[in-house]
């Protein structure tokens, strides 16, 4: 297996300009993405946490390029496709897919449940018949848990659980080697949250797929993934294994938002950071540390100076002045 990573991302920014006046120039900017790097493994799962608005979604959107990145790098299997143009990145679309919150909306409500899955077959390999992409359909069905005769189905006759294993069936039509799975089980039950996570770590074993898992659940997050990051008003401020992050947190937002999380056992209370004011503004992020404003611990130096993601311990990377 080659040690090049599946997905390198590197200082990756996506700012979002706001015009107005006149003449509608730019009078101010959406730090919606600045300055984020990290790297997916073969075969791994990272996880991306972080309040509604800190910038994850907007980061997988920007790595499958359905967003330009304003700067920085995207490196998908060693290949820089930060710069390619949508002719450009037509071959490499099939090595990265994605899986959608909305499991209704993704999906369109006027096609049959086998044509939305053979679609990609069908943008990719022309030279093949329909019988043989409906084979395949019907192969893919089976991997998912869905009937061969729902196959001539339309989205609405399907639950919400089915629609999304739909969309999941869709994402492995091409065989690709990263699937970038935003919110995938936000929409659903509790209930049918544990069958699809359950799937996709089932499907990650026997095809050695790369996960990105997009999420604000950190006990959906910690079941599926290796290593997790924690993201902050469009930054990274924490990412580490799993195991190290809910056992030894090293930022005041993690320990918050960990705090957050409902432990079973009452014994093991975690001690508890409470959080005050809002999210600033991605318009107008605060000097020195974002998180200064609603940070218990902030002294005078994170009010000046930013700091950096830095190794505090081995694997374990945080920004944060305190340690």
């Amino acid at each position: 297996m080659s040690d090049t990573p599946v997905l390198e991302v590197k200082d990756l920014r996506k700012h979002f300009p706001i015009a107005g006046g006149l003449l509608q120039r730019e009078q101010a900017r959406v730090y919606a993405v600045d300055g984020v790097s990290f790297s997916v493994g073969h075969g791994e799962t990272l996880g991306i946490v972080g309040e509604s608005g800190c910038g994850k979604s907007t980061a997988g959107k920007v790595i499958l390029k359905l967003l330009e990145p304003t700067s920085g790098s995207i490196h998908l299997k060693g290949k820089d496709i930060s710069k390619l143009s949508r002719r450009e990145m037509h071959p490499h679309r099939r090595e990265m897919q994605v899986i959608f919150q909305d499991p209704y909306a993704s999906l369109n409500q006027r096609m049959r449940a086998q044509d939305i899955v053979a679609e990609p077959l069908g943008n990719y390999e022309e030279g093949s018949s329909r019988r043989a992409r409906l084979e395949k359909v019907a192969a893919l069905f089976n991997k998912v848990g869905l009937r061969r005769d729902f196959m001539n189905r339309y989205p609405h006759e399907f639950s919400g659980g089915q629609r999304q294993r739909l969309g999941i069936a869709r994402a492995l039509a091409l065989n690709p080697e990263l699937i970038i799975a935003d919110e995938p089980v936000s929409a659903l039950d509790v209930s049918v949250q544990a069958q699809v996570i359950n799937l996709m770590m089932d499907l990650q074993q026997e095809f050695n797929l790369s996960y990105l898992f997009i999420a604000h659940d950190l006990a959906v997050v910690q079941h599926i993934s290796h290593r997790i990051g924690v993201m902050y008003l469009g930054k990274l401020v924490e990412i580490t294994d799993k195991r190290s992050l809910f056992r030894n947190p090293q930022h005041p937002y993690t320990e918050a938002l960990l705090g957050a999380v409902p432990v079973p056992d009452p014994r093991r209370r975690r001690q508890r950071v409470v959080l005050k004011g809002d999210v600033p503004s991605p318009i107008t992020p605060p000097k020195g540390c974002n998180f200064n404003t609603r940070c218990p611990y902030a002294f005078d130096r994170c009010f000046q100076e930013e700091p950096e993601l830095r190794e505090v311990a081995r694997g374990h990377l945080a920004a944060c002045h305190l340690r």
